[in-house]
Parts: structure tokens; C-alpha cells; sequence
């Protein structure tokens, strides 16, 4: 289950291929009418819905696009076995059929999952969807010229690690059986009871062979969904999307516009301004990738119209230090203890852009049901910090007189592991003796040397953000030592190997009860915690504009973010 970091706030940052895109318990809009603003409140069919973002829906392919819950502007061209429940808050983190007649059928242990599609289901040209289509779907994410989604299938069917996708092996994957034209089963190595959750990824889009033209097929990929692509313009920049009018109509996409223009390659700042100010076209536009940031907040905040305006969304994501217990001082428990207790939260959240853009954390885990959020907090320190109780632990670490450590660092403006949230912690620390001096790294050279385990530093700032809400690709990713890369792409921050961890992961995965999933996750969670690994910092919140003719606002705690499937422009 690895993501990597850029995916990982690709996700949270819920651009264009996102549902979504990001953590803590919500339910929904909680300072804006859920329904839109504006007089008629009823939602109604027609008109354009304009999309404004900063990054381009690139590769948009189902094979090359990494999303979760099935995407938010994918979603409306590309259906897949299931999809995300679309619908406010907790609710939304269901995960429900889409082409598929239900979820999944699992047997032989989760090993074995059936699915029969829905009758009657069509492209945009009329021909019928089979199971065949979705099985070559699929068997197509694995060509190396299509790379670029989620990695789970190659992980998880059976033979299908070294599988190099249709174009040069004809056979296909013997792990997807078609025994008919509306069953498909698929044959994993092991136990795997979030399977439906999987099934939301882009790779399970039906694709028709005969209109599969390889690394051209972006330009215009067949619809499955209430939309067509009709435009694609370099790389995604600007997509326009038209009406599919041989959809056959689901009850998760409403697909109110007749047409939804995307325009990309915008700068933050302008689509703020020009969704603010909601004249002409944009008052039915929407973005999906970009937040008030805390300037704009305040500004927006001070202005009942615009407040009445905003989209409040939580999404399955943690800000957090990280340790490397290999190195010095870190290796003593008592020291990544006391720092544990020295942090001020408060002071935290406030470089992060307040309370109102991020929510304090003392659990892993975000603070959402659906994640098994188990509420914990081993390292006690208040909302400002426990220095006293940090200095008693750094003494038993054998450094009365304090110590100075290196924390490493990105320098790219996120909020997020940037300078502020840096400075906080060494403002922190410093109350109880710990002197911290800051490494700054452009933000490439930070990917590389905390995700590699020859350059990880001891300590430094992270995050993750689900591909799905679930404990699973959470927890697994980050503690499973078995997931520790040694020549590549490291995510097990902390180098955990426990045993008894690995054991209990595998151990959850044969679940198929999601909810007593969940239950097992949450004290997974509080059990690693206890190594004080890792120190929870915040769980961002997600403020977005949205224009005053749009209406039908829907964010569910799996996206984050408003859903375009849902709103109305008319």
C-alpha cells in the first residue's frame, strides 16, 4: 500500500483527478447552507459549470490517473465496479456500486471477489459494456507507457507482479476471470476485505479494445459516465465536457450542467479573486484544487455574503514529526518522548493558518469514524506544551543539561512541512532545552532524502493522506515493516518491523465487516503510538469558493471537497 508523498498531497489537496484529492470529524458544510446559496435553492438541470484550477488534469486516462473514491472530474466521464458514496460528511465514506449490481462478493477468505454488472450498461457510442472491458482496463494500467496509478493490483493479484499489460503480453492476467459477459472475478494472494474499496480506482473503468489507441487515448477516452470528453487541450490545461446522452443514468451522479468546462494552469490568488467576485461565468464556477488561504479567510470571514460561500471539507489526512530511530539521539525512546510532550499545538495550528484551516491531532489516525479513530493521547502536553515534564524525560535520557537536534525541513510554502510549522516546533522545544536547528531543503531535494532510507534524516516533518478512509492505507504504508524499501521510495518513516504489528495488519485485511475493520485500526493505531514513533501535529480543514449561482453543495469526509457530480448551475 505505498503512496507516494506527492500523491499523497495531490490527494489532500484534491486537484482535478481527486474526488478528491482533505482530517477531521465532520459532517459536511458546516458554515455555508448545504443546498447553495441564492434565492431558488432547488437544484435544476442545464447550463455551463465552469471548473477553475492551478494544475492540469493531466494523462487523463483511467489507466494513468491515481485517484480515490473514482475521482472528482474523472468521475464524471470514467464509472467504475464501485464509487463513492456521494453524499455529506460521515455518510460520504461508504463505499457503494457503481457499474457493479453491489460491492463485492468475497469468498475463500477474501481471497476470491465476484462482481456482476448492472444490465443494460453502455458507452457513449451505444455499445454495450461487458466484463471483458473491464478486465482490459485494468490489464492495461500495467503497461510501463501507461504507468501512473494506484499500485495495489500489481501487490495484490495473483501472478500479476511482473505483468507487463496487454501490449506485450496478449494472454492477459489469468487472476480476472470473465465467465460471462456481465461477471468478472478476480483472484488475489491474499486476504484483502477493502478490496470495494479498491474497485473505486480509475484502473476499473471499463475500455472497449477496439477504441484503445495507447498513449492517445486521453485525447479522447469513451465515456462510461453522464459525460464526454469533447475537448482536451495541452495535457489537460483546459477539458470540456459534453453531455453522454447514452449514459445509463446512476443514482450517485446527478450531472445537472450540460456542460462543464475545466480550465487549468490558474494562479491561486486569481481564482480566489475571480470566485469572490462571481461576475459573469464565473458565478457558476467551482474549483477543485485550490483553498482560501489565511489572509483570504479573514477577509472572507468579514463578509456574510462571500462566509455563505464557502465549502467546508475534512479529508482522511495527518501533518506529523517523524523519527528515525537509527539516529542519535533518537534512538532513545525518553528523547522522541519528550519532544512528544514539548510540542505546543497550539502554536502549531496557528502557522498552519488557524483554527479554522487545521485541527490540533494527537492520534495517527484522523479523527473520523470510517478510519477506526480511536481517541488517545499518551503524551499529554496541553494545548502549549508540557516543558517540564519534557526536561524530567531528557534527564532520564541521560541530558539534564538539554541537547541540540536537526529538523529537517521542506521550504515550499504548503502550511503544511514548511518554515512555519518548523519555527513553531522550535519556539516549542526550546522552553524545554532542546535547541533546534532548521534545515531548509527545496522541496525535491526533501522528497528525496526522507524517502530514502540511506538519507533519512532523524527527524523531520511528513504527511499522509488515505486512498481511501480506511485505517488500512493509513496505517499500513507508514508502520508495516514489510514495506520498508530499501532502494527506493521509503514510507515507513520510523523503520518499524514489529512482528506483532505485520501480524495484526494481515489480520484486519481478512476482515470483510469494514466496521469491525475499523474497530481493530483504531487500536492498531493507539499500539504503535505508544513507540512515540511519530507526534500527530494537525489534520488540515479545506475552505473552498464556490460561485453564487452554484447550488447542491455536497462534501462527504471521504473527498474533502465539494463534488461536481452533485452541483447545479440553474
Amino acid at each position: 500500500m505505498r503512496q507516494s508523498s506527492v500523491i499523497a498531497r495531490r490527494l489532500a489537496a484534491a486537484s482535478v483527478g481527486l474526488v478528491v484529492a482533505a482530517g477531521a470529524a465532520a459532517c459536511g458544510p458546516k458554515d455555508n447552507d448545504a443546498k447553495g446559496a441564492g434565492g431558488d435553492s432547488t437544484p435544476h438541470k442545464g447550463g455551463t459549470l465552469s471548473v477553475l484550477n492551478s494544475d492540469p488534469q493531466e494523462d487523463f486516462d483511467p489507466a494513468r490517473l491515481y485517484t480515490s473514491g473514482g475521482g472528482n472530474v474523472p468521475s464524471l466521464v470514467f464509472r467504475t465496479l464501485t464509487t463513492r458514496n456521494r453524499e455529506d460528511g460521515a455518510a460520504g465514506t461508504k463505499v457503494v456500486p457503481d457499474l457493479a449490481t453491489d460491492t463485492g462478493r468475497p469468498s475463500q477468505n477474501a481471497t476470491v471477489w465476484t462482481y456482476t454488472l448492472k444490465k443494460g450498461l453502455k458507452y457513449e457510442d451505444g455499445t454495450p459494456i461487458t466484463s471483458a472491458d473491464i478486465k482490459y482496463g485494468i490489464e492495461r494500467s500495467f503497461a510501463p507507457e501507461l504507468s501512473g496509478g494506484a499500485p495495489y493490483l500489481r501487490d495484490w493479484l495473483v501472478g500479476a507482479a511482473d505483468y507487463q499489460g496487454p501490449y506485450k503480453d496478449k494472454k492477459g492476467l489469468a487472476a480476472i476471470g470473465t465467465p460471462d459477459e456481465r461477471t468478472i472475478v478476480f483472484h488475489l494472494n491474499k486476504p484483502e476485505g477493502e478490496f470495494p474499496y479498491l474497485a473505486t480506482q480509475t484502473q476499473f473503468t471499463p475500455v472497449p479494445k477496439a477504441k484503445d489507441t495507447g498513449t492517445k487515448y486521453e485525447e479522447h477516452p469513451i465515456s462510461s459516465g453522464p459525460y464526454k470528453v469533447v475537448e482536451n487541450q495541452n495535457d489537460g490545461e483546459r477539458l470540456v465536457l459534453e453531455r453522454n446522452t447514452n449514459w445509463s443514468e446512476d443514482d450517485q451522479r446527478k450531472a445537472y450542467p450540460d456542460k462543464i468546462d475545466v480550465r487549468s494552469g490558474l494562479d491561486s490568488s486569481v481564482i480566489n479573486q475571480r470566485l469572490s467576485a462571481s461576475q459573469g461565468t464565473d458565478a457558476a464556477a467551482v474549483t477543485t484544487d485550490t483553498n482560501l488561504g489565511p489572509a483570504e479567510l479573514a477577509k472572507v470571514t468579514g463578509d456574510k455574503e462571500l462566509a455563505s460561500r464557502v465549502g467546508t471539507g475534512h479529508f482522511g489526512y495527518t501533518n506529523y514529526i517523524a523519527f528515525n530511530p537509527t539516529v542519535k539521539p533518537f534512538d532513545n525512546v525518553k528523547v522522541r518522548q519528550a519532544i512528544s510532550y514539548a510540542i505546543d499545538r497550539s502554536s502549531v495550528v496557528n502557522a498552519a493558518g488557524g483554527s479554522a484551516l487545521a485541527d490540533p491531532a494527537t492520534t495517527f489516525l484522523p479523527n473520523q469514524k470510517s478510519f477506526g479513530y480511536t481517541p488517545y493521547d499518551l503524551f499529554p502536553a496541553g494545548r502549549t506544551g508540557d516543558a517540564a515534564k519534557a526536561e524530567e524525560l531528557l534527564k532520564e535520557a541521560g541530558h539534564p543539561n538539554g541537547l541540540t537536534v536537526t529538523l529537517t525541513h521542506s521550504n515550499s510554502k504548503d502550511f503544511e512541512t514548511s518554515p512555519e510549522i518548523a519555527t513553531a516546533i522550535q519556539d516549542a522545544l526550546k522552553k524545554a532545552g532542546i535547541t533546534v536547528k532548521l534545515q531548509g531543503l527545496e522541496d525535491n531535494d526533501y522528497k528525496d532524502k526522507i524517502h530514502s532510507v540511506k538519507t533519512e534524516p532523524g527527524f523531520f516533518l511528513a504527511h499522509w493522506g488515505a486512498d481511501w478512509p480506511s485505517g488500512g492505507p493509513f496505517l499500513a504504508p507508514i508502520f508495516d515493516g514489510r514495506q520498508i524499501v530499501k532502494d527506493g521510495a521509503n514510507f515507513n518513516t520510523g523503520l518499524l518491523n514489529d512482528t506483532s504489528v505485520n501480524t495484526e495488519i494481515d489480520a484486519i485485511n481478512k476482515l470483510t465487516d469494514l466496521d469491525a475493520a475499523a474497530e481493530r485500526w483504531g487500536a492498531l493505531d493507539k499500539k504503535i503510538g505508544e513507540q512515540a514513533l511519530t507526534v500527530p501535529l494537525f489534520h488540515p480543514v479545506y475552505k473552498r469558493l464556490y460561485g453564487k449561482d452554484v447550488k447542491n453543495i455536497v462534501i462527504s469526509d471521504w473527498t474533502g471537497v465539494l463534488d461536481v457530480s452533485q452541483v447545479a448551475v440553474k
